[in-house]
């Protein structure tokens, strides 16, 4: 009770006792952050003097001053609000179904129903709050760097969703430090060497690769392992003197084939299958500078006015080479290795390409000097299966190999390779294989190797085998023997000559003796299916008949390799009188059928 009533109710004890009893005023309750209530008017009277009254007017006016009275907001009545104990800072808060405002938005976070932060601070704040089966509730701690662990071991993270780098941790180990330590080792090393890397060592220039990195890190302040920083260094010698991220791929020893689809896609060819590899170029200024220093280096160009062209590495492995406008995802390299050390007969036996008695045979036919005619589709093993062939030569022979680029790794001494080569800036220079093959012929050549027949030239090939270059050696692309034929034909009537069919084919039959056809299966496998010997014309053509075979009987529902054997057909070859005559005799035996 206020003062003002007990004052009140002392008055009207100590009034007369007729009059009645005044109620009381109601009176506002001072609280924090409210606004004190008006007094309610009083109602009306009739007008008795009375001591009581006067002294409740006076002793009200006197108290006014302990509790200030202020204007009701208008036009809306005002309520009086419930009110509110504010409990004291060391009190635990009493629970209420709904958490106060202040426990939604402070700084501090309250605890929800269930465990779960009600606070939309914690919510949106910058570390995980309560979780629910350990999936963190905050906003935050579901897109911010350190993710918690969700249900499921799910991470809940945006970033670990996304695959987005978390800052300072990159792809790896060297991170992000990489393209600033190979930046910086990159200027000064030009600096030093003013662009002259070409000239200049190569010991020298891995050396002083490998101070630099290490004089790097240290005003980087970084640390790195002697690992990492050795894996730094030899990138960056790849980059320098090599292809860059090719370097690895090209020493694998089981990729036999490297496909770069622009910078950030490249599958290799390993074990015969074709997978994609995880290395990438950083930009296609990175793979442009490799094509570069290929092409360079055999002395052709590649821009958009020549957007295509061939070339070899250092090695001997052949290299494609197609580029914007005509290349529209980017750059693209082909790139077909060769082993560093010549496959033999042997290594083909060993690999299942062939029998033995399929080899004494083909060694027999080259050494008898009978023209040989490789085909197969492309990846087949054509080239290598003509390096061995090429092997089979005698050593006091000279042979002049004609190709569009240089693949072919004969080991005899006596040999003159020549290559092909296209136009110039002005479209000028250009020589191609046919005026190769019309120039080897003033050569005095023993035996014409030619790398591959693709047009014209084949009607020159032919021209060489029938006046007196016994025993040459060319390849061409085919699905059988019987499309070789097809496909020679067709090729001598794209170098223009007016001939007729008849002629040509007679040509065909009186050059070709051999023809050898590769395949490669579908799993992989490379094998020459078929040893075809040239017969002669007849009223349907090329007429020709088939020594050694594969027979294929079917697929390993386990492995996925092909089932099948290469065996001999049961047909005596017609040059079997040749062959013994040239001092090369083959036993009878090895033609018979199983």
């Amino acid at each position: 009770m206020s003062l003002l009533d007990r004052v009140q109710r002392k008055a009207e004890e100590g009034s007369t006792p007729g009059a009645a009893a005044q109620p009381a005023v109601p009176q506002a309750y001072p609280m924090p952050g409210a606004q004190p209530l008006t007094p309610a008017p009083a109602p009306a009277e009739p007008s008795e003097p009375s001591s009581g009254w006067s002294l409740r007017a006076s002793l009200a006016t006197s108290a006014a001053p302990a509790a200030p009275v202020r204007p009701a907001p208008e036009p809306a009545p005002f309520t009086r609000p419930v009110p509110v104990s504010v409990p004291p800072p060391a009190a635990a808060p009493a629970p209420a179904p709904s958490a106060p405002l202040l426990g939604r938005t402070g700084d501090a976070r309250g605890m929800g129903d269930g465990g779960r932060s009600g606070s939309l601070l914690s919510r949106t704040s910058d570390s995980g709050g309560a979780t629910e089966g350990n999936r963190p509730t905050s906003l935050l701690g579901r897109t911010s760097e350190t993710g918690g662990a969700g249900d499921g071991n799910r991470p809940t993270s945006l970033l670990s969703r996304t695959g987005i780098p978390r800052p300072g941790h990159g792809r790896g180990p060297l991170g992000a430090m990489y393209a600033q330590l190979r930046s910086r080792v990159h200027q000064r090393l030009v600096e030093e060497l003013a662009g002259n890397t070409d000239s200049a060592p190569a010991e020298v220039i891995r050396q002083r690769i490998a101070e630099l990195v290490g004089e790097v890190v240290i005003e980087l302040g970084l640390t790195m392992s002697r690992q990492d920083r050795q894996r730094v260094v030899d990138t960056l010698i790849h980059d320098v003197l090599g292809l860059g991220p090719l370097e690895d791929l090209l020493a694998s020893a089981d990729i036999a084939e490297i496909m770069v689809n622009g910078p950030n896609q490249i599958y290799v060819e390993e074990h015969g299958k074709i997978i994609r590899s995880p290395v990438t170029f950083e930009s296609t200024e990175q793979l442009m500078q490799v094509i570069d220093r290929i092409v360079s280096s055999i002395g052709r160009r590649v821009d958009e006015s020549s957007p295509m062209v061939d070339a070899r590495l250092k090695d001997g492995s052949r290299v494609n080479v197609i580029i914007p406008p005509l290349a529209l995802r980017g750059p693209t390299v082909t790139i077909r290795k060769f082993s560093k050390e010549a496959f033999t007969i042997d290594d083909l036996i060993r690999f299942g390409t062939l029998t033995e008695s399929m080899a004494t045979f083909i060694r027999a036919c080259v050494r008898g000097r009978l023209n040989v005619v490789v085909s197969g589709g492309t990846g087949s093993g054509k080239t290598t299966t003509l390096n061995v062939l090429s092997s089979f030569i005698p050593e006091d022979e000279r042979i002049v190999t004609i190709e569009d680029a240089a693949e072919l790794q004969l080991g005899q001494d006596h040999v003159v390779t020549l290559e092909a080569r296209p136009a110039n800036v002005e479209g000028r220079g250009q020589i191609t294989i046919r005026d190769l093959v019309i120039n080897a012929l003033r050569m005095r050549p023993d035996r014409i190797v030619v790398g591959e027949c693709r047009g014209g030239e084949a009607l020159d090939m032919l021209q060489a085998m029938n006046t007196g270059h016994d025993g040459s050696l060319t390849t061409l692309h085919a699905n059988s023997p019987k499309d070789a034929i097809s496909r020679l034909e067709t090729m001598v009537l794209m170098s223009g000559a007016e001939l007729p069919s008849r002629a040509i084919r007679e040509q065909i039959a009186s050059a070709v003796n051999v023809i050898v056809h590769q395949s490669r299966l579908r799993d992989g496998t490379r094998k020459i299916v078929s040893i075809t010997e040239v017969l002669g014309t007849g009223s349907d053509g090329v007429v020709v008949q088939e020594i050694f075979c594969f027979r294929q009987r079917g697929v390993d529902p386990d492995t996925g390799r092909v089932i099948g054997e290469l065996a001999p057909t049961g047909v005596l070859p017609l040059a079997l009188d040749h062959l013994s005559a040239m001092g090369e005799p083959v036993s009878e035996a090895m033609f018979a059928a199983a």
